[in-house]
């Protein structure tokens, strides 16, 4: 009895509370039917509300809270723009384009994405192509010259420069020495007319030694004999001539030319540079040069060579080379000693001037290799007739 009692109390609350679950329930499932997101294609996404602010704009979009899932299918693409990066905060602006779902109508929808920053990819040049070099031409070959040694005296251009092939040799080859080839003054000294040979006894001398059976010959024949092993012919000598006279020009050249034979004439540049009438100018100089006479040089100033310095050296050695060159247009190649002093070193700078070979006045014919800048001569005296100059040869050969 006393419980009817309770249960009739409790009945009315039980009732007001049911009816408050229900109408609770109601509203709960109206509120959840307006916000409850919608999935498109795997991924969940935020549903803006139909209703309006009251300014009239639309209102801010709702933004799911329940993670983002991955995509079932192809995977999202950033497509690449070209916008410059935000100088503030370093992002650029991006389309994200996403892969419709097959069997799903998209809802519109605003997305908002923050792009992750890539690295900058430097562009990739495209080479331009390497263009094929254009082929070379072959030269036409040039004719192979013949490697037989030439002949002395046989007119063969001698090469720029006798280089030694190792061999050690003497060759016997009289070179003669004249200096003036006109008949001395009344007033001569003993030394100008030891040293003067009159053009009549040249020319006798001349014929004296064609008819002995000598050749004449010239300097660079003998280098090349020495250094290279060219043949001599048979009975070579040599005619120098030194100083430069102006009766080299005026007897010795025709008279030279008249036989047929080669003269080298040794020339003082400081003196025709002077323009001095006792010697020979510069226009007899070429016009002997190309007549075939070899223009050879003997220092600028006739100066004595030994213990000089090398600038000293220089002066009279090169000076006078390049004179004759000038006026010639021919190398010079050969020196002659002035009064026949020199040394070791004197050799050593004409070798390195370019010079071939030098003369000396020291008495001999025999002529060595490693020797050839110190070339031995036999001096032709005024008083030698063609019988004694011929005499002096035979004597030289047999010693």
């Amino acid at each position: 009895m006393g419980m009817n009692r309770q249960l009739g109390r409790g009945l009315p609350r039980l009732r007001l509370m049911t009816l408050l679950v229900l109408v609770a329930a109601l509203l709960t499932g109206a509120v959840l039917q307006q916000v409850w997101p919608v999935r498109i294609g795997g991924r969940q996404q935020p549903v803006v509300l139909s209703g309006s602010s009251p300014s009239g704009r639309p209102s801010q979009p709702l933004l799911a809270t329940e993670p983002v899932a991955a995509p079932s299918r192809a995977e999202p693409q950033l497509a690449p723009t070209d916008a410059p990066l935000s100088a503030t905060n370093g992002t650029a602006a991006a389309t994200l384009t996403l892969p419709p779902a097959a069997s799903e109508a998209l809802p519109p929808a605003t997305v908002i994405v923050t792009p992750t920053l890539l690295p900058t990819v430097a562009p990739t040049l495209t080479p331009s192509p390497t263009p094929s070099p254009s082929p070379t031409p072959t030269p036409a070959s040039a004719e192979t010259p013949s490697l037989e040694a030439p002949t002395a005296g046989s007119g063969a251009p001698p090469p720029s420069e006798p280089t030694p092939d190792g061999v050690e040799r003497v060759v016997d080859v009289p070179i003669l020495m004249y200096h003036y080839v006109s008949s001395p003054p009344a007033d001569a000294d003993d030394v100008r007319r030891d040293l003067s040979v009159s053009p009549e006894l040249f020319s006798a001398h001349l014929t004296a030694l064609q008819n002995a059976g000598y050749t004449a010959i010239s300097l660079e024949d003998v280098t090349l004999a020495l250094t290279q092993g060219v043949a001599l012919p048979a009975n070579p000598i040599v005619l120098t001539f030194d100083d430069g006279y102006r009766d080299a020009y005026e007897n010795a050249y025709p008279i030279l030319q008249q036989h047929g034979m080669q003269g080298t004439f040794f020339l003082l540049t400081s003196v025709i540079d002077q323009g001095n009438p006792v010697y020979l100018s510069w226009e007899q100089v070429t016009e002997m040069s190309a007549g075939g006479m070899a223009m050879e040089a003997h220092s600028y100033t006739h100066e004595g060579l030994f213990g000089r310095d090398r600038d000293f050296l220089i002066w009279q050695m090169l000076g006078s080379k390049e004179a004759i060159e000038e006026r010639t247009g021919r190398p010079v190649r050969f020196f002659c000693y002035p009064s026949g002093y020199y040394d070791e070193q004197a050799g050593q700078v004409l070798q390195e001037l370019g010079y071939w070979a030098a003369t000396t006045t020291e008495y001999g014919l025999s002529h060595s290799t490693n020797g050839r800048y110190a070339l031995s001569r036999v001096r032709v005296r005024g008083s030698y007739s063609p019988e004694h100059l011929l005499l002096v040869l035979e004597e030289l050969f047999r010693s």
